[in-house]
């Protein structure tokens, strides 16, 4: 069974680089969720889709809706390589939310080529993040680059 940790850190105090943070969070099959405040969302390129939470307050119902929606199933999420980010503090003025610049509630998913490749003004849940995120060209060859290798590993050709 894949594990699944909220980190809810008030204060962003990481060691090491953020991509490995993001390289980590794919290899043990953990979901992380943390907030967006010194986060710089290049150096998740190639590593991670990011998916970022705005808000205009930690109490916002949307807010609150989509965290639910995102821990209903996180091994989806782990799957495609997803790390989220929380931002419900407009005063921050975050690299991310300077970047992005959603209004009030936000759902953004940035792919791992640092492009924005949705913006939902309402939460999402992970079956609807999971179908858009595999419509894209980047998950789709990583899809197939999996079934090769499973196919390899087999030793079956095809």
């Amino acid at each position: 069974m894949k594990h699944f940790i909220i980190c809810a850190l008030t204060a962003l105090s990481i060691a090491a680089p953020l991509p490995v943070l993001a390289q980590e969070v794919v290899a043990d099959d953990v979901l992380i969720i943390m907030p967006a405040d010194d986060v710089v969302l290049a150096e998740f390129q190639w590593e991670a889709r990011v998916i970022t939470v705005f808000a205009d307050s930690p109490r916002d119902p949307a807010f609150a809706r989509q965290i639910e929606l995102l821990a209903e199933r996180p091994d989806a999420l782990v799957e495609r390589d997803v790390i989220v980010l929380t931002d419900t503090d407009p005063a921050a003025k975050s690299d991310v939310r300077t970047q992005l610049r959603p209004r009030g509630f936000a759902l953004v998913i940035v792919d791992k080529d640092g492009r924005v490749m949705l913006r939902k003004p309402d939460p999402w849940d992970v079956r609807e993040i999971s179908r858009a995120i595999d419509k894209t060209t980047l998950r789709q060859q990583e899809i197939k680059e999996e079934k090769e290798a499973a196919r390899a590993a087999s030793g079956t050709q095809g």
